[in-house]
């Protein structure tokens, strides 16, 4: 598990010190204050150093002491000195870096690996981002230096919903149609997916059919694993777990969610979204009293996934399940919800 340490910067306004300190009494590991580390959890603090000293760290072990080094790095001695650190079971490297970040963070995950958890010190969320996915593995947390308590909100946001879980239904086939020629969205993300892997779509912003992506291989074209053809581009998807976007809107470099066929979900990049007049299918499915509804291409690549594996758009028969997600009812402004909000779909 990623964790987060907050450090209030000295000019923070009274109320967004509180908040900050609220928010993270909830949610964060540890709080940094004047130099000393206080565990939110109500556990045994760190002692935390800000030099090396071998004898010290010896002794504080010997006491059976967990240890944390913040160390500023500007250079390779300065990596080398955080290296040498985690040979001394450090338990944690707080590292800042001075002018490069991404180089001198992944060499040193790649040498620390096993030995201390490392935290880098951060401004705002796009650094947590960056910092927690460098080398693939990325750092173990971040050490948020903030004085925008909306700041430390996305960045929670950011660690915790890897952890995040969709419950998705199984929906029973009612209608199958031909509806003729549109445009239809093909998503090409940054990442590679996998069999049960993809996104959700849907006319209606309170229901979604689970549309896998192209990872299934076949006679006539290659698979293509890093994309979903997604549907009509007046169709709905995630772009985060709290916000709906069209297809259409779409667009390089914006993110996108994907999600497993056991509900499980991540944040992907998209690297470029494909428009393309095809002929078109709609798609009507009852779950739970409800009717909701999808338009895809009708093609055999596009495929719906299911309890037990997925099926092609053009092998669908009324009665067949797929897979569906389902949201609160209430209506949506730009992608966010307004629960009290009433709203006829159809």
């Amino acid at each position: 598990m990623k964790e987060i340490w907050v450090e209030i910067s000295p000019k923070t306004s009274d109320s967004e010190k509180l908040a900050i300190i609220n928010l993270a009494k909830e949610n964060c590991d540890f709080i940094l204050k004047e130099s000393r580390l206080e565990n939110l959890s109500g556990n045994e603090n760190i002692v935390l150093l800000s030099s090396l000293d071998e004898n010290k760290i010896k002794r504080l072990k010997n006491e059976n002491k967990k240890i944390a080094l913040k160390i500023a790095i500007r250079g390779k001695d300065d990596e080398n000195i955080a290296a040498d650190a985690a040979g001394l079971f450090i338990d944690y490297l707080v590292i800042t870096c001075l002018d490069w970040c991404v180089i001198p963070l992944e060499n040193l995950i790649a040498k620390t690996r096993g030995k201390s958890k490392i935290l880098a010190e951060v401004q705002n969320y796009k650094d947590a981002k960056l910092v927690l996915e460098a080398l693939e593995l990325g750092t173990d947390g971040v050490l948020l230096k903030t004085s925008s308590s909306e700041e430390l909100k996305k960045t929670i946001d950011l660690v915790k919903k890897k952890n995040s879980i969709l419950k998705l239904l199984p929906a029973k086939i009612v209608v199958v149609k031909q509806i003729g020629t549109g445009a239809r969205v093909c998503v090409d993300t940054c990442d590679l997916m996998v069999k049960g892997e993809g996104m959700l779509v849907g006319c209606q912003a309170s229901g979604f059919f689970h549309v896998e992506a192209e990872v299934t291989e076949n006679p006539y074209v290659q698979a293509r694993p890093f994309r979903v053809n997604a549907g009509s581009l007046s169709m709905y998807t995630f772009g985060s777990l709290d916000k709906t976007r069209y297809l259409s809107d779409l667009k390089a470099g914006e993110e996108v969610l994907i999600v497993e066929k056991n509900g499980r979900v991540r944040t992907v990049d998209v690297g470029r979204v494909k428009i393309e007049l095809r002929p078109l299918i709609l798609i009507e499915a009852n779950v739970d009293g409800k009717r909701i509804k999808t338009i895809l291409q009708n093609a055999e690549t596009i495929r719906l996934i299911t309890e037990n594996d997925s099926i092609p758009v053009t092998d669908l028969k009324i009665d067949d399940e797929v897979l569906v997600y389902l949201t609160k009812g209430g209506g949506r402004h730009f992608g966010i919800a307004v629960d009290e909000e009433t709203v006829i779909e159809k």
